[in-house]
């Protein structure tokens, strides 16, 4: 994507350019309308420090796209209301389709998702029949409809080693970086989708390497969409989750953080004494000034969040069909997870 077209879109959904009366109005009137609509606001920890503090003061979820699902799907709300990119609203759908599920904008879509059309991959898994198809859920619900498993960046590792085990050879979309990641942790047999996210894929391995030797004592974390030569520089690899976890765990008082600056607002409310640096993404090969912020979780903001509720507009609608297939590996995904906690709960009482 040029330049021009991510400018285009960061325009689309900013909020800079509201006045403190329209900003404290639009907040207002959007508290108002998720209680009158039996609403809840999930947001990904990528969205605006704005729509985050909405969430959190209206009894909704700032999290990954694991527990925005999971909230989604447990709370008792009639509308769920998905601040992040479409996969999340689908998503959402698929585990809800009772409920009615809106964003602030549907266009708001994810490189990931794009680089995988559905009928390209169903041909791509049609030639490898002998694999188990699993797919990050940076997809879309046509592409998860013909997966055997979903997984997000919190959880891959561990259906990976447990697919591995069985001796299962795995074919694997959409992020190749992701993907070689987990083959390197888990020496499965792993076939790559060719995909990549245009955030973290810009990250620079040589240009990350300098600013350590200026800040010594600074840990890496970086998200595992990141390319291989920033990973193996990075003291935490992990989801949004556990990287925001590391922060606050870590002594460290200075991190050097590759993924998504929106994670940022989070990071500060938890540590807020810590000093975060976005890792470099501009260098010798560097295509752009600074990427560290997905143009399409840019476009959610306070305007088109406040016409969605008021309007209806941006209604989520999931073909049952397809809803129904995507249900399979989304479940598997669910139900590992379930069954892990449960596990863990276990050794804790032993």
């Amino acid at each position: 994507m040029n330049r021009p077209e991510v400018a285009r879109r960061e325009a689309f959904g900013t909020d800079e350019t509201l006045q403190a009366g329209e900003r404290d109005l639009l907040m207002h009137r959007i508290r108002k309308n998720l209680r009158e609509h039996d609403a809840v606001l999930v947001a990904h920890y990528y969205t605006a420090s704005d729509i985050q503090r909405l969430a959190d003061e209206t009894g909704g979820i700032v999290s990954d796209s694991l527990e925005m699902a999971r909230f989604g799907y447990e709370h008792p709300a009639s509308t769920v209301v998905v601040a992040g990119v479409r996969f999340m609203g689908e998503t959402a759908k698929i585990l809800s389709p009772e409920k009615r599920v809106i964003m602030p904008t549907q266009e708001a879509t994810c490189s990931l998702d794009i680089g995988c059309p559905a009928d390209e991959f169903a041909a791509f898994c049609d030639e490898h029949p002998d694999r188990t198809v699993v797919v990050y859920a940076n997809t879309s619900a046509a592409v998860k409809a013909r997966a055997d498993w979903v997984v997000t960046s919190s959880i891959a590792l561990d259906v990976i080693r447990h697919l591995h085990a069985q001796g299962e050879k795995i074919l694997w979309a959409p992020d190749k970086h992701l993907g070689d990641y987990v083959q390197r942790q888990t020496g499965a047999d792993m076939l790559m989708w060719d995909g990549a996210c245009i955030v973290h894929e810009e990250f620079k391995a040589v240009e990350l390497e300098a600013l350590r030797g200026q800040l010594p004592d600074a840990k890496v974390l970086a998200h595992p969409e990141s390319p291989a030569g920033v990973l193996d520089q990075a003291d935490v690899i992990g989801s949004t989750t556990q990287l925001l976890r590391a922060v606050t765990e870590l002594d460290a008082t200075t991190f050097i953080v590759a993924t998504d600056n929106g994670l940022f607002h989070k990071m500060r409310e938890a540590a807020p004494g810590k000093q975060l640096i976005e890792a470099p993404t501009a260098g010798r090969s560097a295509t752009c000034n600074s990427c560290a912020h997905c143009p399409w979780m840019a476009m959610n903001g306070l305007r088109n969040l406040d016409a969605a509720l008021r309007t209806g507009a941006d209604e989520i609608h999931v073909d049952p069909a397809v809803a129904k297939r995507a249900m399979v590996s989304l479940g598997r995904m669910l139900d590992f997870g379930r069954e892990q906690k449960k596990q863990i709960a276990g050794a804790g009482d032993a």
